[in-house]
Order: C-alpha cells, then structure tokens, then sequence
C-alpha cells in the first residue's frame, strides 16, 4: 500500500520550501507553487546552482499572502500578495525556455538584493502567462510554473531509505524538492508508474527526474557539498545523469491530503 506522507510547495522558485498537509492541485501545478522566481539584471532567472544561500530565505503563507524571511541576516520580514505585480510585463530565461512574467515591485527587488547581495528582481507568473510543458512529454499542452520542467515532482521514501543506507549521515527528501513523498514499497518504484491516482486526483508520470547540483545545498544551512550526487551516481547513473524521482502532470484537479491513498492506475510497458 503506498500513502502520501509529505507536501511541499515552493512559491519562489528555489527558496525555502513549505511542508503542507493538503495542497489545491491545479494543471501548472500545486496552488502557490514556483509562481514567482528571481531573475538578475539580464533577465536570467537565479536558483541554488548559482547562489547556494537562497536556501537561507524561508517562505510561509497566510491566506493568499507570502512571507519572507531570512534565516541568518536581521531583516525585517517582506509580505506580498498572490497576484500583485506591477503591470509591467517582461520576458525572462530559464535555462533555454523564455517564458512571460511580471515584475512585482521596486519594494520586493530592493529586499531580495540586500538578502541576497546581488541586484535581482522578483517575477510573478499570472495566470494569463502561458509557459508549456515541453511537448515531447504534454498530453494536452500542458502549462507549468516556474518549476525547472514539469508541474509535479514525486519522491518514495523507500527510495529516500536506500540513499540513507548508503550515506555517512541521513538526509531528508527535503534536499531534493519534491512535491509530493510517499510511504510503501520498494525502493524506486515509482520509476514503474505511467498512471497514478492521489486521492480523487489523477496524475500522469511522464519522466525520471535528472538532478543537479541543488541536491548537494544543505537546505537548513545553505552549505555545499558532494552528497547525495556522489553516491548517488554509483547506482542511480543512466547515460550520463543522476536520475532520482519522477516528474509529473496532472490529468485532474482537486485537493489532496496527506495520508491519502496513492493507486497505481497503469505501469510502464
């Protein structure tokens, strides 16, 4: 029997994450999740690859509003409301994608520099900002957020069981960003799945996901190192990349809850 264990979103793209107990399933995405991200001066956006210390901004949400927050520096926390933006719409890269955005406010870029040290802006993605999924893996021209490729990505924690057994110290599935974590089974199961269900909601499972350096940023003290990628790529290395997880698409909305039955609908042939 597998269960939903863990839910997280991440409203600014590689910032802390929020551990949630339901979520609003929504085809970009979870509800919050990845709708804003920083850029730098040119446009690019910025992540943990680049500034490793964005792990020491943490996020919460109160109604529709999100609070930041340093974990180390004395700032005052920043608040801004879902959907506020300053009207003025930008064009913005993430890796090869350009995909449409808007910057928030002149407040918002003056808090992100001083946390960060480095001039950045702060985007928001409307709902009328369409980013596709690539089409390689769309069913129906999918949208998705700010998220590197896919709206869903889903994690085991036997598969978080196997890496700890390999590893010195334990590691959260924190480290990788997931969305959802389940509990059941065997390690990488989920690698198997091609249709699943949370809850009443239905999701598609379209590609392993490849993972990066991120994985290597401690995200309490937003410190690098060599795990889990070192070991990692002894047993979970295929043409070249450190594959860990699956990403996913939503066929259906709802809301989903921890605790919540996870259905295998239809496996890889």
């Amino acid at each position: 029997m597998y269960e939903l264990s863990e839910i997280y979103v991440y409203p600014v793209k590689s910032l802390g994450g929020i551990k949630l107990d339901s979520a609003e399933v929504q085809l970009r995405g979870l509800k919050f999740d990845r709708r804003w991200m920083i850029v730098d001066q040119h446009n690019n956006f910025l992540t943990q690859r680049r500034l490793p210390e964005m792990a020491l901004i943490d996020s919460r949400i109160n109604d529709n509003k999100i609070i930041l927050s340093h974990k180390k520096k004395k700032l005052s926390g920043f608040t801004f409301e879902f959907g506020e933006h300053s009207g003025k719409q930008t064009n913005v890269r993430i890796f090869d994608n350009i995909a449409p955005a808007h910057f928030v406010s002149a407040e918002a870029d003056k808090w992100l520099t001083e946390a960060l040290g480095i001039k950045c802006r702060l985007v928001f993605m409307t709902d009328s900002d369409i980013r596709p999924v690539n089409k390689k893996y769309a069913k129906k021209n999918e949208s998705v957020s700010f998220a590197d490729g896919f709206p869903y990505l889903l994690i085991g924690q036997a598969s978080m069981d196997l890496l700890n057994s390999k590893l010195s110290g334990r590691m959260s599935a924190k480290r990788f960003r997931p969305n959802f974590v389940f509990t059941g089974g065997e390690p990488h199961d989920e690698d198997n799945w091609s249709e699943i269900s949370i809850g009443k909601v239905r999701f598609d499972v379209v590609k392993p996901c490849s993972r990066c350096v991120i994985t290597t940023v401690n995200q309490e003290t937003g410190e690098k190192g060599k795990e889990p990628l070192f070991t990692l790529s002894t047993y979970r290395k295929i043409n070249n990349k450190v594959l860990f997880g699956q990403n996913m698409i939503a066929i259906t909305t709802g809301t989903i809850y921890t605790g919540e039955k996870i259905e295998i609908i239809n496996v890889k042939k």
